[in-house]
């Protein structure tokens, strides 16, 4: 029974949050089937998305098309960075050059050149240690009344968010890519849909974040499958 359990808890932690998971292993000399199904909400990048929807609404302005080309673009924008906190900000912050949007940001998400959009705004971000994205939107990237004349632009049509770590841990760069691009028609993905690349999280992927998020948790789920095992073995 102890055995049992200890396999169905592991298999919660650790299958893809957006598949239907069947899982049978034997109890009372039967089998038992449980079908698991969730379906992937877990993406700081699309919860940024939304609060500064939520903040842009509340002052009258209208909410923005969430582009995941465009979002995309703003991963391979912090990987830019390559994980150099230093370079975000101050007297010596540096940026991509605008060539790096076609030549290696577009190629890079399978985002159609062609089809690339004015940026009219961006705000980044880094930090040592990683924080909600609530916490990220009103502590970080609103810091500063240049800040909100950007996320107030009435120019803005589309928005772009993403997340990341370097190499899996910290700094913890966030970012958000503003343009005005037309629905449909600019940021246009190959096939319908954008390149993942890991590690990292984009807005509008619906895909399973690999970002800040899973990093975060990551040592409490090990403690807890840790839990289990003691406890299924009676160690």
């Amino acid at each position: 029974m102890a055995t049992s359990l200890w396999i169905l808890s592991l298999s919660l932690l650790f299958f893809p949050a957006s598949a239907d998971i069947h899982i049978m292993f034997p109890f009372n000399n039967a089998l038992l089937v449980n079908k698991i199904t969730e379906r992937v909400t877990d993406n700081p990048a699309d919860q940024l998305v939304a609060a500064l929807n939520d903040n842009r609404t509340a002052h009258k302005e209208s909410s923005l098309y969430a582009n995941p080309g465009l979002a995309c673009i703003a991963l391979q924008y912090i990987k830019a960075y390559e994980g150099n906190c230093g370079d975000v900000g101050g007297k010596d912050a540096k940026k991509p050059a605008d060539s790096e949007y076609a030549e290696t940001f577009a190629p890079n998400c399978g985002v159609q050149v062609s089809t690339l959009a004015q940026i009219t705004g961006r705000l980044l971000g880094c930090q040592s240690k990683y924080i909600s994205p609530a916490e990220a939107f009103s502590d970080l990237l609103m810091k500063n009344s240049k800040s909100l004349e950007i996320i107030y632009n009435k120019n803005h049509t589309e928005v772009g968010a993403a997340v990341s770590a370097s190499d899996g841990g910290a700094p913890y760069f966030w970012c958000v890519l503003f343009s005005d691009g037309k629905k449909n028609s600019s940021f246009v993905l190959d096939g319908g849909v954008a390149k993942i690349t890991k590690p990292g999280c984009f807005s509008g992927a619906n895909d399973e974040c690999s970002g800040a998020n899973d990093w975060s948790r990551a040592p409490l789920l090990w403690q807890y499958a840790a839990g289990l095992l003691l406890i299924a073995f009676g160690l």
